[in-house]
């Protein structure tokens, strides 16, 4: 897979990709997308896996489902379920056989790579073999859902290597955080990721490249993050109306589940509401499970189809849990919520003689004004079953499979 990507799209296979919803999508394939591995590193160490968010010194943030519908240009509502140029005067049937073979080098390229990077998983055969269905499934949320876990699993100290839709995360740390934003990449392009494809980083030695970037995250300040950077006229000038579609500008909102076969993740934009123009009040308990980010598949997943009708039903009411909140104009943290992050979570993760008093960051005046007297309506979130219920229902689908 990895020798194919960089190929020409063909012109012929544009109506199957607008019929499986990856259009957009393959403009990232059109030149060859370089990670800067030192930096996504320094980054992933900040993963905090219970609650889904990076851990920065300023607080919380985390990458959305309105991120991958700009960042990708991939529709978020919806279900969640050897190759060389196609001939010159080919019949339709086997211009639709190359397609799916693009179509498949996209899936295992661009969204679901693993650590192999080459190779892509035979489950999706029969999904590509239905090219008149793929469409209608949420392929924003099953990218999400596999990046989730990607940096989730990287986050276990025996494991070194880092796969998923890697171009996300680090297009997400370029939008966010200008401080790190590349050079010389000013022109905006859709769908927003494409922008980076000609970026070339450094090659020299990682570990102090890693040390660096981990050194400069730990003295951000909150002016260093952009809370709603897709605000911008040069966004707005190039957004496809598609993606902001109500049924999918909704979802963006909403405190549900990320399901990808049986990789099942929270996507907990309730921590995170200053990404959405709202002020971040004190976070509730995370609703990660210890359960479910133990079964991925691997090893077997026998107990997934009994408990998949819980998780499919919460699914179809991801429009139930969709949190209202007052969009204010100075979006951020509120100060009981930097108080509360100043006393309970580490802000820093290098050695205390490399910062010497920037320990000792006040919080900010404006956090004590900023929303005053709008005070975000949670009700919502009560409506997501709380974490007990959940693993209680877990717990009895693994031991009916297992009398099965």
């Amino acid at each position: 897979m990895r020798r194919q990507q960089g190929v020409l799209l063909d012109e012929r296979y544009v109506p199957y990709l607008q019929m499986t919803g990856l259009y957009h999508l393959a403009r990232l394939n059109d030149r060859w997308f370089r990670i800067d591995k030192p930096l996504l590193s320094a980054f992933v160490e900040r993963w905090h896996p219970k609650t889904h968010t990076f851990h920065m010194p300023f607080g919380e943030c985390t990458i959305t489902l309105q991120d991958v519908a700009y960042q990708l240009g991939l529709a978020v509502d919806g279900r969640y379920e050897t190759y060389g140029e196609c001939p010159e005067g080919a019949d339709e049937d086997t211009v639709r056989r190359f397609a799916r073979t693009y179509i498949m080098m996209l899936l295992g390229t661009q969204l679901f790579a693993d650590k192999s990077g080459n190779r892509i998983h035979i489950i999706w055969l029969p999904y590509v073999a239905r090219l008149e269905e793929m469409g209608s499934y949420s392929w924003g949320s099953v990218a999400l859902a596999w990046l989730y876990r990607c940096m989730c699993r990287v986050a276990n100290r025996h494991v070194v290597k880092l796969a998923g839709p890697l171009q996300l995360l680090q297009s997400w740390i370029f939008w966010r955080f200008p401080r790190f934003k590349p050079a010389g990449y000013d022109t905006c392009s859709w769908p927003l990721a494409s922008r980076w494809s000609g970026y070339n980083p450094s090659v020299s030695e990682k570990g102090p490249r890693v040390q660096m970037w981990r050194l400069q995250i730990d003295m951000l300040q909150p002016r260093d993050f952009i809370w709603m950077p897709y605000s911008s006229p040069e966004v707005l000038q190039v957004v496809h109306p598609e993606a902001l579609e109500p049924r999918h500008t909704m979802l963006w909102r909403s405190v549900t589940l990320l399901i990808y076969f049986a990789v099942i993740e929270w996507h907990q934009i309730d921590r995170v509401l200053p990404q959405f123009g709202g002020v971040q009040p004190r976070p509730r308990p995370a609703l990660n499970i210890d359960f479910l980010m133990s079964k991925d598949g691997r090893g077997g997943d026998h107990w997934f189809p009994s408990a998949l009708k819980h998780w499919h039903l919460h699914w179809e009411s991801r429009a139930d849990h969709v949190l209202r909140f007052d969009v204010v104009a100075d979006p951020g943290p509120s100060h009981t919520y930097l108080d509360w992050w100043s006393q309970h979570e580490k802000r820093f993760l290098p050695p205390e003689m490399y910062l010497g008093d920037l320990r000792g960051v006040p919080i900010p005046v404006e956090a004590s004004q900023r929303g005053l007297g709008l005070v975000p309506d949670m009700d919502r979130v009560d409506d997501v079953p709380d974490r007990r219920r959940i693993e209680r229902r877990a717990r009895v689908g693994t031991r009916r499979s297992q009398r099965e």
